[in-house]
C-alpha cells in the first residue's frame, strides 16, 4: 500500500471511523488520495484525523439524504473513488421474530445509502467521463446465514444494485464492483460471533471455530485485504474490471 499511485484523486468513504472503513480510508490517503471519510462516530473520525491530517471528516448518517450531497460539496470537485463501506449486522433473530424497524433499519443503512451516495457522485463522475464506485457487501449474500435475514437480503441486493449501475454507468467510463468479505477481524464480528453463539445456545468459540472449519484457507479476511483490493480497482490494474463481484473471504464454502 506504498507509493502515491492516487494523488490528485478525490476519494469518499462511508463508515470510515473504525474497522475496515478506517484502513480503507488511511490506505487511500497514504496512496496520495485527498480523503473525504464519513461516519457517525465521532470519536473514531477525530482519531482518523489525527493519524491523517490533511483527511477531511464529515460526522452524519450515510443512510440520511442530505449526507451525500454534504459530502459532494466537501469534496469540492468530481469524486474519483467512492467506498460505500458502511452497514450494519441488522438482527439475529428468527424470521417471525424480526420486527419491522429492525428491518427498515436494516434497509436503510445497507442498502438506501448505497443508493444515495452513488446517486450523488454520479453526475461529476459522469462529467469527468470516469470513476470507481465500490459497494462492500458480503460472502452471506451468495450463501445465506440463518437468523440474519435482513442482514442477508441487504447485502444481496447491493449485488443487484451494482449489477446495473455498472451496466447503466460503463459507457460513461464509470466502473462500479462489489466486494464480498468473508468474516473481517475486529471488534464488529467479535459482536456478531457472541450474538450468534447466544442464539445457538453455544460459546462464542465454539461458533467461531464452527464458522471458520467453512472457509477453505481457515481464517478470517484482514481489514487490509479488503484496502489492497480497493488499491488495486482504483490503480491502473483495475482499469478494465467492472462489474464484478470479487470475494475477498478466502473462499467462503457454507454458512451456518
Amino acid at each position: 500500500m506504498d507509493g502515491e499511485n492516487l494523488r490528485g484523486q478525490t476519494a469518499v468513504i462511508t463508515a470510515a471511523g473504525g474497522g475496515a472503513g478506517r484502513v480503507i480510508a488511511t490506505a487511500l490517503y497514504a496512496a496520495g488520495a485527498r480523503v473525504i471519510a464519513c461516519d457517525t462516530d465521532a470519536a473514531g473520525l477525530a482519531g482518523l484525523k489525527h493519524d491523517c491530517p490533511g483527511l477531511i471528516t464529515l460526522c452524519a448518517d450515510a443512510g440520511d439524504e442530505p449526507t451525500a450531497a454534504e459530502a459532494v460539496t466537501l469534496a469540492g470537485a468530481a469524486v474519483d473513488v467512492l467506498v460505500n463501506n458502511v452497514g450494519i449486522a441488522g438482527p439475529t433473530a428468527n424470521p417471525e421474530d424480526i420486527t419491522l424497524d429492525d428491518w427498515n433499519t436494516s434497509l436503510r443503512i445497507n442498502l438506501t445509502s448505497h443508493f444515495l451516495f452513488a446517486r450523488a457522485v454520479i453526475p461529476g463522475m459522469k462529467a469527468a467521463g470516469a470513476g470507481l464506485i465500490v459497494n462492500i457487501s458480503s460472502g452471506s449474500a451468495r450463501t445465506g446465514l440463518p437468523l440474519r435475514l435482513p442482514y442477508v437480503v441487504t447485502k444481496g441486493a447491493v449485488l443487484s444494485l451494482t449489477m446495473n449501475l455498472a451496466r447503466e454507468l460503463g459507457p460513461h467510463g464509470i466502473r462500479v464492483n462489489a466486494i464480498l468479505p468473508g468474516a473481517i477481524r475486529g471488534e464488529r464480528i467479535t459482536r456478531v460471533i457472541a450474538a450468534k453463539a447466544a442464539a445457538l445456545g453455544v460459546s462464542a468459540a465454539e461458533h467461531e471455530a464452527a464458522m471458520l472449519r467453512y472457509v477453505s484457507l481457515r481464517t478470517m479476511v484482514e481489514p487490509s485485504d479488503i484496502a489492497a483490493m480497493i488499491l488495486f480497482l482504483a490503480g491502473p490494474g483495475g482499469a478494465r474490471i467492472s462489474g464484478q463481484n470479487l470475494g475477498v473471504d478466502g473462499n467462503s464454502e457454507w454458512e451456518e
